[in-house]
């Protein structure tokens, strides 16, 4: 099984560069029709959060139209620049997402790879965590097939990244997430967004990494006091492969692409 990981889309209304620079529409069209074109093709597509930039229905009604375009089931779930009503509302087709409650997460079961999609917005925060009803659901859902081999995907990272302006921001309730963690054996990978770049730990005893971003990445300023900024390095995505037993995940970035080459 392939699961692609898009993050931190941003996609803005027509006619707006983000930072007067990046068009963040554009990459994300590349992105799809690279996507589309991967030989076998991704069995799903998961988008880690951040799919728009203010949270406008604007915006989403601008990146459903792009999105429309995947060849693969898509599943989302929000990051902290979407906004809840405006995200429910666009993606009221998705069925897997539930039609209310506090939270937008969910487990997809249908597949060899189970996925739980978690959701870590704190309204009006840009930092992420997870309250007590959601770690409690969580809890349950792992408890129901702990035999299964499951992929959770988020927006916010539980775990320290070295940028000290995005780890300012804290991660509430990531010890007794951690404690979950290592309870459920089954868990093959943990794999969140906002950051912009593409990272990897060892936390709690399981394998997390960050997603790059479709649009634009954030610059690796480690233990810097400036404020954040970004660069234009090339966007990308991840391809996490379960095969015989074992995940791998590949980092793919996105360009002029026209297919491989043999070697010279």
């Amino acid at each position: 099984m392939i699961v692609a990981q898009i993050s931190d889309l941003h996609v803005t209304r027509k006619g707006r560069l983000l930072g007067h620079m990046v068009n963040t529409a554009k990459y994300l069209r590349r992105c799809v029709a690279r996507l589309n074109s991967l030989k076998p093709r991704p069995d799903v597509v998961v988008a880690t959060g951040d799919l728009v930039d203010a949270g406008k229905p604007k915006e989403y009604k601008r990146l459903r139209k792009i999105l429309e375009e995947l060849r693969v089931p898509l599943y989302v779930v929000p990051g902290n620049h979407d906004r809840s009503d405006a995200f429910r509302e666009a993606f009221a087709d998705h069925r897997y997402l539930p039609a209310d409650g506090p939270a937008a997460q969910y487990v997809i079961d249908s597949y060899d790879l189970r996925l739980i999609g978690l959701d870590t917005t704190r309204p009006g925060e840009v930092g992420g965590g997870l309250d007590e009803r959601r770690l409690s659901w969580l809890d349950e859902e792992l408890g129901r097939a702990p035999s299964r081999p499951t992929l959770i995907f988020m927006h916010h990272p539980p775990f320290k990244t070295g940028i000290r302006q995005l780890d300012a921001a804290g991660f509430r309730g990531g010890e007794q997430f951690g404690a979950i963690v290592e309870r459920h054996g089954q868990i093959e990978r943990i794999v969140c967004g906002h950051i912009h770049r593409a990272m990897q730990v060892r936390w709690r005893g399981r394998f997390v990494c960050t997603a790059p971003s479709t649009a634009y990445q954030f610059a690796l300023e480690l233990r810097e006091r400036r404020p954040l900024g970004f660069v234009l390095e090339p966007p990308g995505f991840l391809l996490h492969v379960w095969e015989d037993g074992a995940m791998i995940t590949h980092e793919c970035t996105v360009g002029t692409y026209d297919g491989p080459r043999p070697l010279p």
